[in-house]
This record gives C-alpha cells, sequence and structure tokens, in this order.
C-alpha cells in the first residue's frame, strides 16, 4: 500500500500521511499527528460521505454537535446537516471517508440513516474490537502499518448482506455525477421509481431526502470553489446556484456562516506544504 508521507521534518507541526491508495469499499483513509504542540480546531462543515476519525494518541478528541460536547476517542458521523466542531491539544489519528450507500453499510454494519443527526462513538459502534484498534495504531511505527491494520480491520468488518437498493446508489451516483444539479422527478423517471417513492427509500437507507442529498453534494462543489479562491458570484454560477443570495442561504444552512467566512479559513500548512487531500476531509478550519 502506498501513501504518500510528509514525514517528521524537524520544526514542522504535522506528521501527515495519505490518501492511502488502497481501501476496501472505496473508503479513503488518511493519517494525521499533531507533532508541534500546535492544536486542533476544526469546523467541519457537511459533507457527501459517512467520516469516520479513531484517535489512538494519549488525548481524546472534543466534539460539539447538536448533542452537546463529549470527549471521545473515535467518532463516525453520517450524512449531517449541521457543522461539527472537533478539537484536540494534541491530535493523533486516522480519518475514513465512506459512501453512504456502499461502504457505510457493509462497513459500519448500519445505515447512515441509523446515526441520526449527532455523532456516535467507535466504542459504541465496534466495542472491544475499537479499543484494540487503536491500541494497535499506537504500537504502529509506520503509516503504512497503520493503514494496512486500519484496512484489515474494516475487511473483517465487512458484511455483503447489508446494502441498500440498487435504484438508491443509482441514483446517489447520479446526484454525485451531476454535482448536485439534478431534478428530482427526473432522477425518479431514469430509474423507473415515482417521486414518492425515491423520496421515502432515499430517506430511509441514507438518511436524507433526494432533494437534501444534492443540495449537499452541490455545497460540497461550492466549497471546493470557495476554498480555491473563486469569487462567490462565479461559484454560485458555476454550481447551478439562482444567484449568489440562494449558495449564501446553503452555505448558511451546512456551514451556519456566509462564503467570505468559508473563503477566509485555508488549509492548514501540513509538513511544510498545504496537502490537497486535507481539504477533500476537512472542510474549513477555525
Amino acid at each position: 500500500m502506498a501513501v504518500v508521507d510528509a514525514g517528521r521534518e524537524p520544526g514542522k507541526a504535522w506528521d501527515f500521511a495519505g490518501p492511502a491508495d488502497v481501501a476496501p469499499l472505496g473508503a479513503a483513509i488518511i493519517g494525521y499527528r499533531d507533532v508541534g504542540g500546535a492544536g486542533l480546531d476544526l469546523r467541519v462543515a457537511g459533507a457527501p460521505s459517512v467520516t469516520v476519525m479513531i484517535e489512538f494518541g494519549d488525548r481524546e478528541v472534543i466534539v460539539d454537535d447538536a448533542a452537546g460536547r463529549r470527549r471521545l476517542d473515535g467518532f463516525v458521523a453520517g450524512l449531517a446537516l449541521e457543522p461539527l466542531r472537533v478539537r484536540s491539544e494534541r491530535a493523533a489519528c486516522i480519518e475514513l471517508r465512506l459512501s453512504p450507500v456502499g461502504g457505510a453499510y457493509s462497513l459500519l454494519g448500519v445505515a447512515p440513516t441509523d446515526l441520526g443527526r449527532n455523532v456516535v462513538a467507535v466504542d459504541d459502534l465496534w466495542g472491544r474490537r475499537a479499543r484494540q484498534l487503536r491500541e494497535q495504531l499506537a504500537d504502529a511505527r509506520t503509516w503504512d502499518e497503520r493503514f494496512v491494520l486500519t484496512t484489515s480491520f474494516l475487511a473483517q468488518c465487512d458484511r455483503t448482506d447489508r446494502a441498500p437498493d440498487p435504484e438508491v446508489v443509482a441514483g446517489w451516483e447520479q446526484i454525485l455525477a451531476a454535482r448536485g444539479r439534478v431534478q428530482v422527478g427526473a432522477l425518479a423517471e431514469s430509474l423507473g421509481w415515482s417521486r414518492k417513492r425515491l423520496w421515502a427509500r432515499f430517506e430511509s437507507q441514507i438518511g436524507l431526502t433526494p432533494k437534501r442529498a444534492a443540495m449537499l453534494v452541490r455545497f460540497r462543489s461550492a466549497v471546493d470553489g470557495l476554498l480555491a479562491g473563486r469569487p462567490a458570484a462565479a461559484v454560485a454560477a458555476e454550481c447551478g446556484y439562482t444567484d449568489q443570495a440562494h449558495l449564501c442561504r446553503d452555505v448558511s444552512i451546512f456551514a451556519h456562516g456566509t462564503p467570505g467566512a468559508l473563503a477566509s479559513h485555508h488549509l492548514p500548512a501540513i509538513a511544510g506544504h498545504r496537502h490537497r487531500a486535507w481539504g477533500k476531509f476537512f472542510q474549513y478550519r477555525a
């Protein structure tokens, strides 16, 4: 398994690696450690994937979500519409992003809708196995070893008997391919379902209606543009928003902020450079 490893260069704040080239069911994996004592303070906006964070250092992560503030050794977050705040004094983490119609079902053993609006502790999901994995990750000497351990762990969790309807999978893939610019009626017709049936199956199997799923995917596309430094008006036009005010409404829904505030949170420098993979995982930094 090949990884991009930024290494522990003298005077650098972060030890960063990933994404892993090989992961089960399309799961993307990165790893990072705060080796300079900079601390982690992230406001994570909506993303069209299920997020798993596993802390393997000696510090818990502090998570603020709709349920309040908790100290956890790791968590799973579904397709939340509310932003999260994640903090740690000295983070050492493996993080995964899973497709809500693929890996989330077979690897986590639950449907994204079962995760609810708040994060779920990995200990509640995987029990003793989660604690054993954290111990193994802490003992590992390289990121390659940690990624192999994580991949093997996920393979052991894989339950191929759990899967959403093929039409839900196809509908989700169409939404992703169109970057959220789809009409629900046309989507239902392409799948051979009624609008009502599509709405009900999406909501019961991935936790969002087709309309909300499309909004989330389009928002993620807009975030990429804003973080790249493009003007909000241009991003709104490129992503199919009616106007800039329409973009502002979605940013307010998913990030509790404005496009300008979101764009001002540049990607953190990892081991002396801004690593592109970091931006794919964390939406913006506080």
